[in-house]
Order: C-alpha cells, then structure tokens, then sequence
C-alpha cells in the first residue's frame, strides 16, 4: 500500500521529470491533512513554477515563508525566483534563512556568494563559500567561485577613479570651437572635420601642417591648447603593431575567428560578467565592438571592470573598438 509521503515523493519526481499533467491529477486527488498540508502546498507551487507561472509560484512560496518557516525547500525557492526577478535584497533574506539550516544548502550558498560579490561583500561571499568547501571539498563551482571572489578583493570598484575617467571622457567632448583659437585655425580644423579636444588627439602634427594656409603659429597655438589639458596630438592614436599590453595586434579579419566565441570563456569577476549580461554582450566579437566609453555607461562598471576585460581580451590578441571607429 503507498503511504502519502511516498505519493507525494512521487508527485515530486513526476514534476521534475515534466509529467505535470500527471502531476496535477495526482494533487487533485490527494487529500489533504494537517500533516501533508505543508508538503501539498509547497508541490502546488513547484507544479506552478515548472508550468511557468511564476507569479503563482512566488506567491505561494512566500506565503509558506510565514505560514511554514521551517520549510527550507519553499524558502530556497521563493529566493531563486526573487533572484531571477531582480530583487535582489528579498533574495539575499531569503538565502540567508537558508543557509542558517543545517545540514547545509548548497545552491541557497552558492547562490548567495554570487549575489554578496555582486553587491561588494566579498567577506561574506568568501565565508558561504568556505561553508559550502568544508562539506564538499571538491565541488567544482564552489572552488570557481571563491578563485573569483578572491581576485575581486584586488579589484574593489573604484568610485573616484570612474567619476575621473567621466571628466576625462567630458574634456574629449568639448567642441574646439568653445577655446580661443585664431580665426585662421579654427577655420582650417573646422576644414579638416576637426570638431573636437577628442578629434584633435586622433591628428598627428604632420597632418595639421600638410593642409593648406595651417602653418607653425596655429601649430604653435594649438599645441599651447592641449597643453592646457595635459593632452598632445596624436595621443590618442593606437601604436601600430602592438596591444596595450605589448602583445602583436591582430590583423585585420582575424576577429571572424572569435566573433561566435562566448564571453565566458573570459575569466572575468562575477561584476563584469553581470555587466555585459546588462549590456547584451553574449559573444567576443560583439564584445569588441564596444568601447571604452560604452562599456563605462553601464551600471556598478567602473575601471577596474574595465580594465579586467581589456586584459582577458588581450590575452586572446583582441582589443574594444576605438571610439570614432
């Protein structure tokens, strides 16, 4: 004779094998007690979950979070779509409850350390995955995941430092036009489509003096302009050949060959990787057709973000597109 918790056990395992209708038909015809009330519950809401209404799904867990606090499975569950929802403060409580059940909740911990290096509390991310190590020493993720958390210590984000690279950006952007520059230079730059400090540092000073009626004084006073910024003329131009970090640059064509690969193949922090998500960056082709300064406009992306992938790219003989390409 089945017992009631083996006809749920096998609810369960039908819903996880994608029998639902099955399922349903077995809910239906379960009566409900005091002692299956919780577990009935819990099924209705993962038979929901797995049907894709998630609303319900969500509801119905956080419900059984008041009603039935010591239920860990409905309370990982409630947490995994709140994280999937973006909210990410209701996920972190959620996981949190979790994670204070013994034995231990493996994905409630893993889960948590992505959203405590996300949100900067790389203490706490090291500490769930410590948990999680001492009870499964070789898990593969777990050990991923804190070699990631640790490179992020080295990598906090840098507010200063972003709202710098901002004004720097600014100062490219100012139209030459706003400056006091002679009649004879401003017209020639304005010849030349010349339009701003940013155009001004992609021209080498043979390029000025080669054009018609641009001589040694506007040089003169234009050099005296940029000086002012601490800029010079071409300082913006890539040196032919070489990466940023030494290595040969590839030829052009030669990024057909990674544009299918996928940016995971990148060790980058859980940060970046959150970052191009937002961005819609799933391949290193599209990667590298984003600058500097797009990839800056994203949330939480700062220069340290920044530079972690212009790294991880050179390692590959890749570069982000220069802005005005």
């Amino acid at each position: 004779m089945t017992t009631a918790t083996e006809t749920l056990n096998g609810v369960a395992k039908l819903i996880q094998s994608g029998k639902l209708d099955r399922a349903a038909k077995t809910l239906e015809g379960t009566t409900e007690t005091d002692d299956n009330r919780a577990e009935l519950t819990f099924l209705r809401g993962y038979l929901a979950e797995m049907s894709f209404d998630r609303a319900t799904a969500l509801d119905t867990y956080l419900a059984m979070t008041e009603s039935h606090p010591d239920h860990v499975e409905a309370t990982f569950r409630a947490a995994f779509l709140c994280d999937q929802h973006g909210d990410d403060d209701k996920a972190i409580e959620l996981y949190e409850r979790c994670a204070e059940q013994d034995p231990v909740h493996v994905n409630a911990l893993i889960n948590l350390s992505v959203l405590y290096e996300e949100h900067g509390r790389l203490d706490m991310a090291e500490r769930c995955l410590g948990a999680v190590l001492d009870e499964h020493p070789d898990h593969f993720r777990a050990r991923h995941l804190l070699k990631s958390v640790k490179s992020s210590h080295t990598m906090v984000f840098d507010e200063h430092s972003q709202q710098e690279q901002e004004r720097h950006y600014a100062v490219l952007d100012m139209p030459v036009g706003d400056f006091e520059l002679s009649v004879r230079s401003r017209n020639c730059l304005r010849q030349m489509n010349i339009a701003t400090l940013g155009d001004l540092l992609k021209t080498t000073e043979a390029e000025l003096l080669s054009y018609k009626n641009f001589g040694d004084t506007s040089l003169t006073e234009i050099k005296a302009l940029l000086a002012q910024k601490n800029l010079h003329l071409g300082q913006s131009l890539p040196t032919a050949g070489v990466s940023m970090v030494g290595g040969t640059a590839p030829a052009m064509g030669q990024d057909s060959l990674h544009s299918s690969r996928s940016v995971s193949e990148l060790e980058l922090s859980v940060r970046s990787r959150k970052a191009l998500q937002r961005l819609g960056t799933a391949t290193l082709g599209e990667l590298c057709e984003r600058s500097e300064s797009e990839l800056m406009t994203i949330k939480n992306f700062g220069l340290t973000s920044l530079t972690e992938i212009k790294r991880e790219l050179a390692k590959q003989g890749l570069s982000l597109r220069q802005a005005g390409d």
